[in-house]
């Protein structure tokens, strides 16, 4: 085929071509002096080969691809750079760039958000999902600001469940009296000491060291917690009861956040939400193959029978019914509509 040169062709063609041309170089040009080099300290509480570490270590690599090498996010595994409270207030300060934290240690900061920690919230991943990624979710969010934190997605935690080394638990009775270690999180305590626990409220940090010397006799943690954080070697017996849906939420210091550039901040949201995606994927892979895993360590593993989650879900309702008179009514019911819509 003869090739028509450029002086030759339909001006209007060749208007086009030019204006692209431009466009291009010069999109190329702002994209490169919008990523300035930048090394993001994303600190979190779990080993660097749990499922949050994996997690951290997928969106450095996506942020590297977004940012052309410009941004890199160094992880900082198992609570190295504080607790999750104490990283949070690091944000806050813009000490820290950073986290990924249990959405219910944000209850000091925001006490809304103790609405994720309601017993038998969500009967399935899918549910949380679609609350989380939803309006509600992204309300909540955006609620941070005020307070210096900037949300950019869930991850999953899971669905909690007992471990305990001094009997298995069937029943509700079973509970009474042993001490369980808590999140800092009244939801938590109020829930627990209605289900006959003495609820000890306790930084993750210090619960390894809690179980080992019977401080506590249990806790309570999505199964992948357990053993990425080998429980098993200080606890006998683990009970499934799935009483709650925990959300981690991956946050950014403000402070940090708003010297960033609209290309820096759409490239770290990019990556947050495929770390995202990547999380509850290998969460959930992971979930089956730990309690596989908790049972080869010697766990004995007990499932409750739909009844006594009932019975647990009932001596649990007064923590509902506080939370709901502490100002929040409006946003329970708001939450409550949107699950039975996600249902429907």
């Amino acid at each position: 085929m003869k090739k028509i040169p450029l002086w030759g062709r339909p001006a209007r063609w060749v208007q086009l071509t030019l204006v692209a041309a431009l466009a291009s170089s010069c999109l190329s040009t702002v994209s490169a002096a919008d990523f300035q080099p930048r090394i993001i300290r994303f600190g979190y509480g779990l080993a660097e080969d749990s499922n949050q570490g994996r997690a951290v270590k997928y969106f450095a690599q996506e942020l590297n691809k977004l940012s052309n090498g410009k941004l890199r996010a160094k992880g900082f595994a198992s609570a190295s750079l504080g607790n999750d409270n104490q990283m949070q207030n690091a944000l806050i300060g813009g000490a820290q760039e950073m986290t990924v934290v249990s959405t219910a240690t944000l209850v000091g900061i925001d006490d809304a958000f103790g609405i994720y920690d309601l017993p038998f919230l969500f009967r399935t991943e899918q549910e949380a999902d679609a609350v989380l990624d939803g309006n509600f979710g992204k309300k909540l969010m955006t609620q941070l600001e005020s307070k210096g934190l900037v949300g950019l997605v869930y991850w999953e935690n899971g669905f909690r469940n007992l471990t305990n080394s001094k009997h298995p638990i069937n029943k509700l009775e079973d509970l009474q009296g042993i001490k369980l270690r808590v999140m800092q999180n009244p939801v938590y305590i109020d829930m627990f000491n209605s289900f006959g626990a003495n609820a000890i409220p306790l930084a993750f940090s210090e619960l390894f060291t809690a179980l080992e010397s019977r401080t506590v006799d249990g806790q309570e943690n999505p199964v992948n917690t357990i053993q990425s954080s080998k429980f098993y070697e200080v606890q006998k017996y683990l009970s499934i009861t799935k009483h709650v849906y925990s959300p981690w939420i991956v946050l950014a210091s403000k402070k940090w956040w708003d010297g960033l550039s609209a290309a820096e901040k759409n490239a770290i949201q990019q990556a947050a939400v495929a770390s995202r995606d990547f999380e509850r994927a290998d969460s959930r892979d992971a979930g089956n193959k730990a309690l596989a895993t908790l049972k080869l360590k010697g766990m004995e593993v007990t499932t409750l029978s739909n009844k006594e989650l009932d019975r647990m879900q009932e001596r649990a309702r007064p923590a509902v019914v506080k939370f709901s008179a502490n100002g929040h009514a409006d946003l329970v019911k708001e939450l409550q509509a949107e699950i039975t819509k996600v249902r429907k």
